[in-house]
């Protein structure tokens, strides 16, 4: 698993998570997670394209990070919502918190 931040500008940033958001992948990323807390962008875009598998550990990342964020009134959507991910978030209905965008064209002002 791995995750580059990419400033796209003063109020946004995106995230680009690659590989497979399981137990073992999120723990290596958790560090960067929490970084991004502490970044002064109001919206936080993750860029999920690139994940080929997502499990309970992956959404629960997703969902702690979403919390901090909004606690923060900070503002967070996913793009590049597709596959085995979307069938998942799907059925977890995460998109009735979190905006979620199929599309790979990081249309940020349909995610936040």
């Amino acid at each position: 698993m791995n995750i580059k931040q990419v400033n796209s500008s003063n109020e946004h940033l995106v995230i680009i998570l690659t590989g497979e958001m399981d137990a073992d992948g999120c723990s290596k990323i958790r560090p960067d997670l929490e970084a991004v807390t502490q970044q002064t962008q109001i919206h936080i875009v993750l860029d999920i394209s690139g994940i080929s598998f997502i499990d309970s550990s992956g959404i629960g990342a997703i969902v702690f990070l979403f919390k901090r964020l909004k606690e923060q009134q900070r503002t967070m959507g996913i793009i590049g919502v597709q596959g085995q991910p979307k069938e998942l978030m799907t059925l977890l209905r995460i998109d009735s918190a979190i905006p979620l965008n199929s599309g790979h064209d990081q249309e940020l002002a349909s995610c936040v």
